[in-house]
């Protein structure tokens, strides 16, 4: 299978659509999953396995997701990109993570998610991207609004962390507002 794979100054973000999610469980081995995706314990790679089994997509939603692997080292760093993606709406909501602590605060995920952002409005053409953030997440929050995003409101008990139930803040970035 061939992947995808855009460039960044030190970044190749290598997408994984559903299918290719789907082939890499079916045909690598498991240190070869775990590698390919970042993945650092086997909880982790129990976590993505039943992702795979259940399913990425649905009838009406899917999802464009992207690892982050320094150009340097070949290491997958982190993931991000587009899930709740409906593209019948031109819409999908954005969401990125870190895998390691060494590897935040050196500006990776900016530069990560302007590029996935372009490729979400120029190249899957959304008119819309979401964001859903928790209120207590400064970094997450600096980031969103670095792009431009608009805080639309708030998701009271939107999600649960370690057991408690926690609030989400929503912004919207709409096409005609993004500048690269």
């Amino acid at each position: 299978m061939k992947f995808e794979i855009l460039h960044t100054e030190r970044l190749l973000l290598k997408k994984f659509s559903p299918e290719a999610f789907t082939y890499v469980f079916a045909n690598y081995s498991k240190e070869e999953i775990k590698k390919q995706l970042g993945l650092n314990s086997e909880e982790d790679f129990i976590r993505e396995q039943k992702k795979a089994e259940g399913g990425y997509r649905t009838y009406d939603r899917s999802i464009a997701h992207f690892k982050l692997i320094l150009k340097e080292t070949g290491q997958v760093i982190g993931g991000a990109g587009f899930h709740n993606w409906y593209a019948m709406h031109k819409r999908a909501e954005i969401g990125y993570m870190m895998y390691k602590e060494d590897f935040r605060r050196k500006g990776y995920m900016e530069e990560a998610v302007r590029k996935i952002l372009d490729y979400g409005f120029n190249t899957m053409e959304l008119m819309r991207i979401e964001a859903t953030i928790s209120p207590t997440n400064d970094a997450s929050l600096n980031l969103i609004r670095k792009f431009g995003f608009k805080q639309e409101g708030l998701l009271r008990n939107h999600y649960i962390h370690e057991g408690i139930i926690q609030d989400s803040v929503i912004f919207g970035l709409l096409k005609e507002e993004y500048s690269t």
